[in-house]
C-alpha cells in the first residue's frame, strides 16, 4: 500500500475520531442546562419533546434519506433506535431512585461492558492495550462520580441502562456505514421519539413554558440530539466499538468542565484526578499501533 492510500484511511479515523469527540462534549455541555430545566418539566416529557424537535429538523433537511436506505437498514435502524430509546428510560428511571453521580458511573460502565459484548457478538479481538484503556477509563469514572455504592432497584436499572447503551455502540459498529448514516440517524432519532411519547403520553405532555427553557430544549435537540446521533452515526462506520466506547467516556468529563465553566461549580481533587484518568485512557486507545486498529475495523466490516 502507498504512503498517499494509507493516508486516507488515517485521516478519516482522525475525522471520526474527532467527530466522536465533539458529540461527547456536546452532551457534555447538556448536563448543567438539563439540570436546571428538569426542576420544571418532567424527564419523560423533556425527551419527548426534545426528540420529536430532532426528527422534524432532520427530516426537513434530508426528507428523502429514509427511502435510500435498503429494507434491512431499516430494520437496523429501528432496532437501534429502539436500544436507544430503551436506555434512555432505563437510565431516567434508575436515576429516580439512585444518586445522580452514582447513576452516572453505573451508566458509564458500558465503557466494560462494550468490548466484552464486541468480543460475544462480533467476535472482535481485544488487544491488551485496549484492555487496559479500558480499566483506566472505568477508575476515572469512579473517582470523578463516586461518593459510595450501594445496589438497590436504582441501582439495577442504570446496570440494565449500561447494558442497553453497550449494545447500541456494538450495533453501530457493525451495523453503520458512511453513505447510510443520515439516513440511519433520522430512523433512529423518530424511533426514539416514538418511545418516549409511549412512555410519558399516559400522563399527560408537560412543556416548557418560558423563552429560555424552550432554547435550552432547542439546543438540545438540534446540537445534542440531531447533530450528536448524525456524528455517532457516521464515526462509528469508521471506529470499533471499544474505541468508541472509550472515546465517548469523555462524557462525564466534559460535563464537569461546562459545569465549572458555566454553571458556577468549582475545582476539585476528584475532577482533575479523575478527568485526566479518563483522558489518559483515551490518549493510550488513541496511541495503540495503528495496524491494531485498523484490524479491528477491519474485522468488523467483514
Amino acid at each position: 500500500m502507498s504512503a498517499g492510500t494509507s493516508a486516507t484511511p488515517r485521516r478519516t479515523t482522525l475525522l471520526a475520531t474527532l467527530a466522536l469527540l465533539a458529540m461527547t462534549a456536546c452532551w457534555g455541555s447538556t448536563f448543567f442546562l438539563a439540570k436546571d430545566l428538569l426542576d420544571r418539566v418532567p424527564t419523560l416529557d423533556f425527551l419527548a419533546v426534545r426528540f420529536a424537535i430532532a426528527s422534524l429538523a432532520m427530516l426537513v433537511v434530508a426528507p428523502c434519506a429514509i427511502a435510500r436506505l435498503s429494507p434491512e437498514v431499516r430494520r437496523q435502524a429501528v432496532a437501534l433506535g429502539a436500544l436507544y430509546g430503551a436506555a434512555q428510560i432505563l437510565q431516567t428511571a434508575g436515576l429516580a431512585h439512585t444518586p445522580a453521580s452514582v447513576s452516572g458511573f453505573i451508566t458509564g460502565l458500558y465503557v466494560v461492558l462494550t468490548p466484552l459484548l464486541a468480543a460475544l457478538l462480533l467476535r472482535t479481538r481485544i488487544g491488551p492495550m485496549t484492555w487496559a484503556a479500558v480499566v483506566l477509563a472505568t477508575a476515572g469514572l469512579g473517582v470523578l462520580t463516586l461518593g459510595g455504592v450501594s445496589i438497590g432497584y436504582g441501582e439495577a436499572l442504570s446496570l440494565v441502562a449500561a447494558v442497553v447503551y453497550a449494545l447500541h455502540i456494538v450495533g453501530l459498529g457493525a451495523w453503520s456505514r458512511p453513505q447510510d448514516a443520515v439516513g440511519m440517524s433520522i430512523l433512529q432519532i423518530i424511533v426514539i421519539t416514538v418511545i418516549c411519547f409511549v412512555a410519558t403520553v399516559p400522563d399527560g405532555i408537560v412543556l416548557p413554558h418560558t423563552p429560555r427553557d424552550w432554547s435550552s430544549v432547542l439546543y438540545m435537540a438540534l446540537f445534542s440530539g440531531a447533530l450528536a446521533m448524525l456524528g455517532q452515526t457516521w464515526a462509528q462506520a469508521h471506529l470499533s466499538p471499544t474505541r468508541a466506547a472509550i472515546i465517548m467516556s469523555m462524557e462525564p468529563v466534559f460535563a464537569a468542565g461546562f459545569a465549572v465553566a458555566l454553571g458556577g461549580e468549582g475545582v476539585t481533587a476528584r475532577l482533575l484526578v479523575g478527568g485526566g484518568m479518563v483522558l489518559a485512557a483515551m490518549l493510550v486507545v488513541e496511541l495503540v499501533p495503528r495496524r491494531r486498529i485498523e484490524a479491528e475495523v477491519t474485522h468488523i466490516a467483514v
